[in-house]
């Protein structure tokens, strides 16, 4: 949990998919992170967080269904979408939000 919450107090955008082992939808997930990885490089930090694994910070944030998606940056909240989201939507608010 502090190590959670010294990445996603920095200033590099941190990209947070909360998902479970047991959601089909979290499946298609990995190879659309993949996409938004090699888009992005070292512009921002994608992590992955197990929903039943941690369920202290699935509760602080309000995790009601998976996959959950939110974009940290500097302590915020800057986005925040459930549902399999595609790469590129990924890149963009990625992108947006690196110079704020």
């Amino acid at each position: 949990m502090e190590k959670f919450a010294t990445l996603i107090n920095g200033s590099k955008p941190v990209l947070v998919d909360f998902f479970a082992t047991w959601c089909g939808p979290c499946q298609l997930m990995p190879p659309i992170l993949d996409q938004v990885k090699a888009a992005v490089g070292d512009q921002a930090v994608i992590i992955k967080i197990d929903v039943d694994r941690n369920p202290a910070v699935a509760s602080k944030y309000g995790i009601r269904g998976v996959p959950t998606l939110i974009l940290f940056k500097n302590g915020e909240i800057k986005w925040q979408q459930s549902g399999v989201v595609q790469a590129r939507e990924l890149i963009q608010v990625i992108t947006s939000n690196q110079t704020i």
